[in-house]
C-alpha cells in the first residue's frame, strides 16, 4: 500500500480487524431530488441492507413491503420474502446502455445502482488493497479550512462501480471527507459525495451521513443523502 492508502485504512480501523468481516448491514434512509427524477420518489425512505465485504453483494429490504432486492454483478432480482422472483435481470448493465440523467428506472434498475453504489461506499477504503487495484497520490486540495489528501484509485474491470477511476479526499485524521466520481452508467455525469458523521462501530469506523450535491446548477441542490443507523457488522 502507498502511505496514503495505508493511513486511510489505518484511519477506518485497519485492515486486520476488516478482515474478520463478512458483512455491513444497517437501516437507510436514501433520499434526494435525484430519486424523483427517476420516477423512484421515496422508494428508498426506509430500507435495511447487507452488504457483504468479500464480493460484490448487496440486499435490500424495503420497509413495509413483501420486497426484497438482490444485487450481483451479473444479476439482479427483485422478489417477495419467501424468495419468489417478482423480477429479475441477467447483464442488468447493459439495461442502462443508451441512458441519460433524467431517463426513468424501473426497479431493477434501480436495484442494480444502489447495489454498485452501496457495496462501494461501504468497503472502502479497504476494498482499494484488493488484488488488481492500482492507487496514486495526487496533489492535495483545500477545502472547509482542511488540507485533504488525495487518492486517485483504478477498479479492475471485474468491479462493478460508478467508474474505473474514482477520486478519494481523506482529512489530516486520515477519514475521507469527499468521494469524487463520474457515474457511468448516466453518461459520465460528475459527482461530489462527502462523507460524515462517523461512528466506531466494533472497530470499523463509519460515516453515517452522505450528501451530493447538483455541481452544475446555481443553487446546487441536494441530490442524494443517505442516512445510516442500526448498522451491524459480522
Amino acid at each position: 500500500m502507498n502511505d496514503l492508502l495505508n493511513t486511510a485504512v489505518a484511519a477506518h480501523g485497519g485492515l486486520d480487524r476488516w478482515n474478520q468481516i463478512r458483512q455491513v448491514s444497517f437501516d437507510a434512509s436514501i433520499a434526494g431530488a435525484f430519486w424523483h427524477l427517476k420516477g423512484q420518489g421515496d422508494a428508498l425512505q426506509d430500507v435495511r441492507l447487507e452488504v457483504d465485504t468479500t464480493r460484490q453483494l448487496v440486499a435490500i429490504d424495503f420497509a413495509g413491503q413483501d420486497k426484497r432486492s438482490v444485487f450481483e454483478p451479473h444479476r439482479v432480482a427483485v422478489q417477495r420474502g419467501d424468495g419468489t422472483v417478482i423480477e429479475a435481470r441477467d447483464d442488468p448493465e447493459r439495461s442502462f446502455d443508451g441512458h441519460e440523467f433524467a431517463t426513468p428506472w424501473d426497479d431493477v434498475h434501480l436495484a442494480y445502482f444502489v447495489g454498485e453504489a452501496q457495496w462501494t461506499y461501504v468497503n472502502m477504503p479497504f476494498l482499494a488493497t484488493w488484488p488488481g487495484f492500482t492507487t496514486e497520490e495526487i496533489a492535495p486540495v483545500e477545502a472547509d479550512g482542511e488540507t485533504w489528501r488525495r487518492l486517485r484509485v483504478t477498479f479492475p474491470d471485474r468491479i462493478k462501480t460508478h467508474s474505473r477511476q474514482q477520486i478519494f479526499c481523506f482529512g489530516p485524521d486520515g477519514l475521507l471527507r469527499r468521494h469524487d466520481f463520474a457515474i457511468d452508467l448516466l453518461g459520465a455525469v460528475p459527482s461530489q459525495l462527502t462523507a460524515t458523521g462517523y461512528r466506531n462501530v466494533d472497530g470499523i469506523v463509519i460515516s453515517t451521513r452522505r450528501r451530493a450535491y447538483d455541481q452544475l446548477s446555481p443553487d446546487h441542490p441536494l441530490m442524494v443523502a443517505i442516512d445510516m443507523t442500526n448498522i451491524a457488522i459480522r
